[in-house]
């Protein structure tokens, strides 16, 4: 067993959150009540996720059998170096949106509704939402982790009607639809997985995978990677995104662009390096990374809407962590891994600052700004700061990631892995286009005289300032801390590659708790 043991953190960072939902509901008409014990408990989450992560660097996986059940048996939680990173940036994100959501008011969320939205409920929804992303990063079985996406789809069709308005309906539904066929998918992968080697725990099933016939193999490969792409955005299942996105309020898009598509990328991440190490689909996933980025950034140059072009640029950059992932090695995984963190960061800033542009002028289309760098100078700043890293502009962190996996690619040298590496500069090189498009209409350009513009408009307070400008620096402490952050990223891809930590993490949990439960609970198996 560890000789560093902070496992009881782990099944807190899901419960913690979803008892924090019952009693902000209970609380509905205290908006100040709602907000202290939100903040309070995504605060605690994210201190006992980097807890988790200096154990799991220092000891190892930490390993939690629940309800006394032996690991292969019943519900096992494991948080890695991985895990715990994903943890670690997702609780960020949250708690900068509900910093954000704070200063923003009411406003945000019924401008568009009349005055009728149910403002009372984003609290609750969004820490069940956060309790999602928690169950899925430590779910060490499948069957776990499809709840884990279950209870995001709830969460997130709430957050994403709020108001009522008939666009954001429409987005809920087209939303929820695609995701009920991704979760269907994944479902009859996981009876499938059962079936075929009779366990749905990560660490067993990776153990007889080997022993199962290609074939079977090469199905429940697909099967979980089709799953996973709906939900992660992949091309050609990546159109339902720009369509669902955009019509939420600021503090919603922006955790749903963060969080949301990346939860169906650590999925692929974990179950094709420890179940299909080195899988013959590796080639198929090279050109769905290329796929990716290049007709998900075409469709960005081609907006005239800032938030859909964010939206179409988060689809193409998802391209870049599956590139990382096709690539199969150590290097080429830590860079992906590293890219995931970034862009979870960036993106959901943007989309806040985007928000706050929206807010500024009442408007968000490139025909109706102009001239924000003279009336909002210190909003141009914030927007142009996470802009240029998600453009891959050095020596920020997005260009810190993509030579990682440009450097990987290399290593290897394939005639694909060239094509991968030109269709990368590409995508960065369109990115930038965009943005500076994006940039020279809304801010540099002359400010517009449409009759009604910005008869929403209102001034940015401190409230909306400060909790985006403190994204934004986190944004650039990615940069300035790249080598230990990366460093990191590097020894979770080797514990990925290798497999040995996290099989033995599990096997060893399973044999002490069969040590003092010689039978498991629940009767005989």
């Amino acid at each position: 067993m560890n000789d560093l043991n902070v496992s009881f953190i782990v099944p807190l960072l899901v419960m913690l959150p979803l008892l924090a939902s019952a009693v902000t509901l209970a609380a509905g008409r205290h908006t100040t009540v709602q907000r202290v014990i939100s903040t309070a408990v995504v605060a605690a989450c994210l201190v006992g996720s980097v807890v988790l992560l200096w154990a799991a660097d220092t000891d190892g996986p930490q390993v939690v059998p629940t309800a006394a059940w032996i690991p292969y048996e019943g519900i096992v939680l494991v948080v890695d170096r991985l895990s715990a990173l994903m943890l670690i940036v997702g609780f960020t994100v949250i708690l900068g949106v509900l910093w954000y959501s704070n200063g923003e008011g009411r406003e945000s969320f019924d401008q568009e509704a009349g005055g009728k939205a149910p403002l009372p409920i984003f609290h609750p929804s969004l820490l069940v939402l956060a309790a999602g992303v928690a169950t899925t990063f430590v779910s060490g079985d499948l069957f776990h982790m499809y709840v884990g996406f279950e209870v995001l789809l709830g969460a997130s069709f709430v957050l994403l009607t709020l108001g009522g308005t008939a666009s954001r309906v429409r987005a809920g539904v087209t939303y929820t639809f695609v995701s009920l066929l991704s979760s269907t998918v994944f479902l009859f992968a996981v009876a499938m997985v059962y079936t075929a080697t009779g366990t749905v725990n990560l660490a067993q099933v990776a153990e007889r995978m080997g022993d199962l016939p290609q074939g079977t193999q090469v199905l429940l490969q697909s099967m979980l990677l089709v799953g996973f792409a709906v939900k992660a955005a992949v091309f050609p299942m990546s159109s339902w995104l720009p369509d669902s996105y955009p019509t939420a309020p600021a503090p919603v898009t922006a955790v749903f662009a963060g969080l949301l598509t990346k939860v169906g990328v650590y999925a692929m991440i974990r179950t094709q390096t420890l179940i299909f190490p080195g899988g013959i689909l590796q080639d198929l996933l090279l050109w769905a990374a290329l796929l990716t980025m290049v007709v998900g950034i075409l469709g960005a140059v081609a907006q005239t809407e800032v938030k859909r072009m964010i939206s179409f640029t988060l689809v193409s950059h998802i391209g870049y962590m599956l590139f990382g992932l096709a690539i199969g090695t150590a290097a080429g995984i830590a860079a992906a891994i590293f890219y995931v963190i970034h862009h979870i960061l960036i993106q959901a800033t943007l989309f806040l600052v985007t928000g706050m542009v929206q807010r500024r002028t009442g408007v968000s289309t490139l025909d109706r700004l102009g001239g924000l760098i003279r009336t909002a100078p210190w909003l141009a700043v914030l927007w142009f700061i996470p802009a240029m890293n998600l453009a891959g502009i050095p020596p920020f962190s997005g260009f810190i990631g993509k030579v990682g996996l440009m450097r990987a690619a290399a290593q290897i040298g394939t005639e694909m892995m060239w094509v991968l590496i030109v269709g990368s500069v590409v995508t960065s090189v369109l990115t930038l286009y965009a943005i500076a498009k994006t940039w020279a209409k809304s801010f540099w350009g002359a400010e517009s005289k449409e009759e009604g513009m910005g008869q929403r408009a209102e001034r940015i307070g401190p409230g909306l300032f400060v909790p985006t400008g403190t994204m934004v620096l986190l944004g650039l402490g990615l940069t300035v801390f790249a080598g230990p952050i990366y460093g990191i990223s590097e020894r979770a891809a080797g514990d990925l590659v290798n497999r040995h930590s996290y099989l033995t993490a599990v096997s060893d949990a399973a044999d002490a708790m069969a040590e003092n439960y010689p039978e498991p609970k629940g009767g005989d198996h």
